[in-house]
């Protein structure tokens, strides 16, 4: 039987607001802000975001009939995932310009890349390799816990060489190794948000962030009011 993965824990080193209205589906840090992608018909956006502030610099709001779902960036695009309508989007990441779609047969949750290639998941076990400039589907792999398959893999980010993955509907982020689709590592996340900031109202964990200039790592979930800097302490 493999090794078994190793355990994390955080640590909070900072703070910021977050719009408690942001349904946040996708994440992603770059030239110093953040690009959130959000969801629920009729509600659903692309944004860009003021990292110390939490104030909406610019957004794309999606027609009403899509549920937004993961963001991530690829070069000067940012690609853009939709739940069940099978269509993701292309914009450009600067204007926000839709420059073309994209069609997928599954459902659309997470998607990051490894400089390669786009990296996306659809709540299975089950993780899609695609050609960033054709789409087309070069590879598909399961994602194990040891002899597990690891249902629920939603937003994603690539972090040092390993896949992040909020796994749904738990306070878990799993750290999965991108050229076997093994399980290295899972992050507790348990207790994140303090009870004194919840309304109620907010859903799961859901966003991971990655600040590759300073290794800075963000994470927030669905209609929080809240974003946190966090800091991974190994527990086993």
């Amino acid at each position: 039987m493999p090794d078994a993965p190793t355990s994390w824990c955080y640590k909070i080193v900072n703070s910021f607001a977050h719009d408690r209205e942001a349904f946040t589906q996708g994440l992603v840090f770059e030239d110093g802000v953040l690009f959130e992608g959000t969801g629920l018909p009729g509600r659903s956006q692309l944004r860009k975001v003021e990292l110390q502030t939490g104030n909406v610099l610019q957004k794309h709001k999606l027609p009403d009939e899509f549920f937004g779902e993961g963001v991530t960036i690829f070069k000067d695009r940012i690609i853009q995932l939709t739940y069940q309508s099978n269509i993701g989007f292309v914009y450009d990441k600067n204007s926000f310009n839709l420059l073309r779609e994209f069609h997928y047969p599954t459902e659309g949750w997470g998607i990051t890349h490894n400089g390669k290639y786009l990296i996306m998941s659809d709540g299975t076990p089950m993780l899609y390799f695609l050609d960033p400039e054709t789409f087309e589907q070069v590879n598909r792999m399961m994602v194990f816990d040891q002899d597990k398959p690891v249902w629920g893999l939603n937003e994603l980010e690539y972090v040092e060489g390993q896949i992040y993955a909020n796994v749904w509907p738990t306070e878990r982020i799993v750290r999965i190794e991108p050229e076997t689709c093994k399980v290295a590592g899972w992050i507790n996340m348990e207790g994140l948000l303090n009870p004194g900031d919840r309304t109620g109202a907010e859903d799961v964990l859901n966003g991971i962030a990655y600040d590759t200039a300073s290794g800075r790592l963000f994470v927030t979930g669905k209609c929080w009011s809240k974003l946190f800097e966090i800091k991974l302490i190994a527990t086993k």
